[in-house]
């Protein structure tokens, strides 16, 4: 990687810059390609315009990427390579997505599970001398909890243990878990990387090339190649996601702060707001809080509800990371019933603050 900032590179990588070719990667479509030849088959080798994707992404935490037809399909690839009688860590409540895979291993009697409270580095470091797959969420979604990453990634651990990190709330820009110790980062591509709603995607990033070649392996195996739409799509989402997030994690620090003061507010969870539990370990080593919060009503589980509802401005929509705020109830989503009945998960985009500011007010206003 040249000597770009993370800025540049998002904007500077992944062309080809040979004379004649197109300034833009383009979508490549195509299932097949002439022989002989080193690509062959798109599931098997990908596309250009994967290609151009993988290096545009790994470059940001200095690993190799491998791109995916959604964050699950990542996930999927990491849980699967764990043979029977794998004992596991993850946190209390990860994504729902996770946890069902989490919870359907275990059920089948595939691994044992230990379930820690991501804020107990701990119990987090305790786990590294038994575990053999340590699955990091941080932040995590949705109560806003921020791992010790340095202090977790870089602690010893037993021979064969992986760490693993989904970073996705904080993006590359926020944090390089690779840098601190993690053997794999995954983000979903769906969300603040792609941007702007129109796409699923996933990413895998390791500086293992054993562990490349294994992912590259199931990636083929799984059928979980991302499209060539959906890779370009995600490349050009990317180029403006520095500009995005210093927009939007503004504007959820100054919303996180107004809500603070609410009187319809119970809570708020912004790892920003040194109120937060995790917010002296964020600050630490994070260069920037993010662009997700969390929020509790006042009232009943059913008033969270009417509030998503009566917002005019913020869509009531699942998924997170566009350049529109979206906010949704997170315990009404199944897999998700221990999270308060109250709490709201704002995702919060790059709108003016003020306007964002007076459609949550008014949302919040009693009826």
């Amino acid at each position: 990687m040249p000597d770009w900032t993370p800025a540049t590179w998002l904007i500077a990588a992944g062309r080809s810059r040979v004379a004649g070719d197109p300034l833009n990667v383009a979508p490549v479509f195509a299932s097949n390609f002439y022989l002989p030849a080193d690509r062959l088959y798109s599931r098997t080798d990908g596309t250009p315009t994967s290609d151009a994707l993988e290096e545009l992404l790994g470059g940001l935490e200095h690993g190799r990427a491998l791109a995916f037809a959604s964050g699950m399909a990542a996930v999927a690839v990491v849980f699967g390579r764990l043979p029977v009688g794998s004992r596991i860590a993850v946190p209390t409540d990860p994504y729902h997505g996770v946890a069902g895979i989490v919870d359907e291993g275990e059920a089948h009697g595939r691994w044992t599970v230990d379930r820690l409270d991501q804020a107990d580095t701990p119990a987090w470091l305790d786990a590294l001398r038994t575990c053999d797959l340590v699955w990091l969420e941080s932040p995590e979604n949705p109560m806003m909890t921020v791992a010790d990453l340095p202090t977790i990634c870089g602690a010893p651990r037993r021979d064969g243990t992986l760490v693993a990190v989904d970073s996705t709330f904080a993006t590359p820009l926020n944090q390089q878990p690779l840098d601190y110790g993690a053997d794999i980062v995954m983000h979903s591509a769906t969300k603040f990387i792609g941007g702007h709603s129109d796409l699923l995607g996933g990413v895998l990033i390791t500086r293992d090339d054993e562990l490349y070649d294994e992912f590259h392996r199931r990636r083929l195996l799984y059928g979980a190649t991302i499209g060539a739409m959906e890779a370009f799509l995600t490349i050009r989402g990317a180029r403006t996601l520095a500009l995005r997030l210093e927009r939007a994690q503004q504007n959820a620090l100054e919303l996180a702060q107004r809500l603070d003061a609410h009187p319809g507010i119970a809570r708020v969870l912004y790892p920003g707001l040194p109120s937060h539990g995790t917010h002296d370990v964020a600050r630490a080593f994070m260069t920037g809080f993010g662009a997700m919060l969390s929020f509790e009503t006042t009232g009943t589980g059913e008033r969270a509800s009417e509030v998503c509802a009566r917002a005019e401005l913020i869509n009531h929509a699942t998924s997170l990371g566009g350049v529109e705020s979206t906010m949704e109830r997170r315990a009404v989503i199944a897999g998700q019933e221990r999270i308060p009945p109250t709490l709201i998960r704002l995702s919060v985009g790059c709108e003016d603050v003020e306007d964002l500011w007076a459609d949550l007010d008014q949302a919040l206003r009693p009826s």
